[in-house]
């Protein structure tokens, strides 16, 4: 395909594709706690509501374990091989995976083909980090980072109701084949538009290659009228950096928050409420509205306070800030919501304040370091979010036996405030590191 004219614009059309997706990333794995009503009725007939929770509870703990497994891999992999390649090799595995769900049979089965699923589709997170990085000047990633966090929520808009709509049609094998399918064809696109990063790309324009690689190279972060130097260093010397650690803390403390509901919204409304598929179908799609707005809301926000002269220090921990405060009372009133209804709008109001905060955690590895060192810290913090996830996820099951889902989400408000304390005390000053004498 030969292209004759300059794409301008070329950045936004790359992260519109990235947030696609992440989209398709969303729908593949919702998938299974859509349908595991259906699933678990046909293969595990005669078992009580708390016995389906635990097998699916197994079954999503092997997914988020192969996940963390994941994004340590695919930090390092993106580094090796670059975005195109990385993300080729994430989404054409982690729809392969998807399709092989059709031919799961019990724990074991769907249990490898949930760990395939896993270890590949971790690639999107820090591919999408070293994206933003490659593609988008700092003032520009917090806004790139909400469009990419927005199709997180998108997807989950997209997909409780999608699979609630296909079950009427076709069976939850046959789904699961579809939304595979789905994921290949992305490739398509972002094979022949992503060629290569801006500096080379052949069809950039010349103005829009400037405009990135100077504010990603050419900026006075500490004030002293002289441009910072990058800092690239090696895995060792970056872990001994308090920094680091405030990013790998903060994203352990605030990705299971996410992920509770996640995993849980339909299984919740399942058991609260005795809701069936097509019933969560037209619930469970709110609180993903709230979580779009909020990716848009907090990548908008930050780059509105960077151009008001604001530096990254204080718009990210302002942004950070009041996603943790919005979250607070809102997870504490999930203990006693009311009806559905409210479960759902409150539900919203949570993953607003997540999606506020989460795009400026995730900016927070560009911001202190650059070049591989992105790729690599940002695989470590997902990693150790995804850890703690899987851990907030075993217990799950125990904390709502008899469909009492309080402890949860007073354990996800502690959670907020230990992702505030992680950022303020380990991150004094947000901006490129340097080294240490």
């Amino acid at each position: 395909m030969q292209i004759s004219k300059k794409i301008k614009g070329l950045r936004w059309w790359v992260v519109t594709l990235i947030a696609l997706a992440t989209i398709i990333n969303y729908i593949d794995r919702q998938s299974l706690s859509v349908l595991w009503p259906q699933i678990a009725d046909e293969i595990y007939p005669g078992h009580t509501p708390d016995e389906h929770k635990s097998i699916y509870a197994l079954i999503s703990i092997i997914f988020v374990f192969s996940y963390a497994f994941g994004q340590a891999i695919f930090g390092k992999i993106f580094d090796w091989v670059g975005t195109r390649i990385g993300f080729t090799l994430s989404i054409g595995v982690w729809s392969v995976a998807t399709a092989l769900h059709a031919l799961a049979q019990g724990i074991l089965s769907f249990g490898i083909f949930r760990a395939i699923l896993g270890i590949a589709e971790a690639g999107n997170w820090p591919g999408a980090t070293k994206g933003n990085a490659e593609w988008f000047p700092t003032k520009q990633r917090a806004l790139a980072q909400g469009i990419f966090n927005s199709g997180a929520a998108i997807g989950g808009i997209i997909s409780i109701p999608l699979i609630a709509f296909l079950t009427i049609y076709f069976d939850w094998k046959a789904i699961f084949i579809i939304i595979g399918l789905t994921g290949l064809l992305w490739l398509v696109p972002w094979l022949i538009l992503v060629k290569a990063p801006p500096k080379d790309h052949p069809w950039i324009t010349d103005e829009e290659r400037e405009y990135i690689l100077t504010g990603q190279r050419n900026e006075d972060f500490d004030g002293d009228g002289e441009p910072d130097q990058e800092y690239n260093p090696d895995t060792g010397k970056l872990l001994k950096h308090k920094q680091s650690w405030g990013v790998i803390l903060a994203s352990a403390a605030i990705d299971p928050i996410w992920w509770l509901f996640v995993f849980w919204i339909p299984i919740y409304l399942h058991e609260v409420y005795g809701m069936d598929v097509k019933s969560i179908g037209l619930y469970g799609w709110v609180p993903y509205v709230g979580a779009m707005f909020g990716a848009w809301f907090g990548g908008l926000l930050a780059q509105n306070r960077l151009k008001a002269g604001w530096n990254v220090d204080k718009t990210r921990k302002m942004v950070i800030t009041l996603g943790c405060v919005l979250m607070l009372p809102a997870l504490i009133a999930m203990s006693n919501p009311g009806g559905p209804t409210q479960a759902v709008l409150i539900m919203a109001v949570i993953l607003f304040g997540f999606q506020t905060a989460i795009g400026n955690v995730q900016t927070l590895p560009s911001d202190l370091f650059s070049g591989k060192t992105v790729g690599t810290l940002a695989g470590f913090s997902g990693m150790a979010a995804k850890l703690t996830a899987a851990g907030l996820t075993y217990l799950v099951p125990w904390l709502t036996s008899g469909g009492n889902y309080s402890p949860a989400f007073i354990i996800g408000a502690a959670l907020a405030v230990i992702t505030l304390a992680s950022v303020w005390i380990l991150c004094p000053n947000i901006a490129p590191v340097k080294p240490k004498n």
